[in-house]
């Protein structure tokens, strides 16, 4: 069983955008093999070209840093986990996910989030990596871990996958954080048009397509200030500075890479704070153009307030 060492929940670090609070929920760094294995076009040499994805997003070496976490938050009186990452326990092929033993749920219960008080789940889209505390083992069975929560995603994307000839490790995905969610009556699937769909006020679905067919992101908006939680639509902040890099599990590479763009494009100069669902600490930070592309600004947790414009 792999299991990190343990050092108890911590605060979880936060940002406030307008009236909100968001919280980024740990699970697991990932291993540095990860990212050669995700993004193979972000070699050593093209990161090592991009000074300022380092300390933070890179090593001297070129190696990408990535990170397994959730974001929590308040929103239109609703209690709202976007993402539930690996989970424990789960039989899994990737070696950075089987089996493992995390202290996520007592980090999410520290941040102010126990689980029968999640009210909405939000998934950006099916893949193992963003479902896994969808259930946890209770009795030998895997059950709703927020059994008080509506989870969402896009119809797009459960229909996708209902079609689509699944290999055996996703059928044990779907078996063991998916379906239980399905058959309890707690999944809801939305559709998400072009411009986007209101869930509550200040929280909106944006179509993402690419890395999955129904892939969302997440838009939140109080007194004039915005976020925008990624999902996978941008793995890494090396994407910003090469918006052509894609994942290796990306669905649709070239819708991905025209998602990227356009999105990465709107959001220059914005002030936007853009939370990363893969990005190492420090998570956050806005988009600003950067010799004929674009990088991350860093925005510390802790940040009180966000500036309204570039």
């Amino acid at each position: 069983m792999s299991t990190p060492p343990a050092t108890g929940p911590t605060a979880a670090p936060s940002w406030t955008v307008g009236d909100l609070v968001v919280h980024r929920v740990d699970e697991v760094l990932l291993p540095p093999a990860t990212g050669p294995w995700l993004l193979p076009g972000a070699t050593p040499d093209l990161v090592a070209g991009q000074d300022w994805l380092r300390p933070h997003f890179a090593d001297e070496a070129g190696v990408l840093r990535l990170d397994s976490h959730s974001f929590a938050f308040t929103v239109g009186g609703r209690r709202v986990l976007v993402d539930t990452g690996i989970g424990n326990g789960k039989e899994r092929a990737n070696p950075a996910w089987h089996d493992l033993s995390t202290d996520y749920l007592e980090r999410l219960t520290a941040a102010g989030f126990p689980p029968d008080s999640v009210d909405l789940v939000v998934l950006t889209h099916l893949h193992a990596d963003h479902v896994g505390w969808n259930t946890r083992k209770v009795n030998g069975e895997w059950v709703p871990t927020f059994p008080n929560a509506r989870h969402l995603t896009s119809r797009t994307e459960r229909e996708f996958w209902a079609g689509y000839d699944m290999d055996e490790p996703r059928r044990q995905m779907f078996r063991d954080s998916v379906i239980p969610v399905e058959r309890a009556g707690l999944l809801d699937l939305v559709d998400v048009p072009a411009e986007g769909v209101p869930i509550v006020p200040g929280l909106r679905l944006i179509p993402t397509p690419g890395h999955t067919p129904g892939h969302l992101s997440v838009e939140l908006t109080s007194r004039g200030q915005t976020a925008l939680i990624t999902g996978d639509c941008v793995h890494h902040p090396v994407q910003l500075a090469h918006p052509a890099i894609g994942a290796c599990v990306d669905i649709d590479p070239e819708r991905s890479e025209a998602t990227r763009r356009s999105l990465l494009g709107a959001l220059a100069r914005t002030g936007t704070l853009v939370l990363g669902t893969h990005f190492a600490p420090p998570t956050a930070g806005r988009v600003v153009p950067h010799e004929g592309a674009f990088r991350l600004e860093p925005v510390p947790a802790g940040a009180h307030r966000l500036r309204v414009g570039g």
